[in-house]
């Protein structure tokens, strides 16, 4: 059965990142439309997958992180314009039956993601 998960990592503390709000869309050309979301635990894990089974499909999708309120609420951002607010990051399933694991390594001026297992 196939899924998709995610976690936060915050790579200034050195620990999880924990209340992260994170948002799910499915692409479709230039639209897209939101299909869930959630919320990062004690663990910067989701409660559960985002995606599993018959959800999953073939195709492109996006995941939105809530960087900007994480930092805010954390004492890692000034009360100005922040360099970081929210973090997009698409990228396509081409397996339905596969686990894609989608990790954000974020610290207030950066970021990094790539295909977990």
């Amino acid at each position: 059965m196939g899924r998709l998960t995610t976690h936060v990592l915050d790579t200034a503390t050195g620990r999880p990142a924990a209340g992260v709000r994170i948002t799910l869309y499915r692409l479709s050309g230039a639209d897209r439309e939101r299909i869930g979301g959630a919320a990062t635990n004690a663990d910067g894990r989701t409660e559960g997958p985002l995606l599993e089974g018959a959800a999953l499909a073939e195709g492109g999708y996006e995941l939105v992180f809530a960087a900007g309120d994480y930092l805010r609420a954390t004492g890692q951002a000034g009360a100005g314009v922040l360099f970081l607010d929210e973090i997009p990051i698409r990228f396509g399933i081409s397996d339905a039956t596969g686990h894609y694991h989608v990790p954000l390594l974020l610290s207030p001026y950066g970021y990094s993601t790539y295909r977990g297992s």
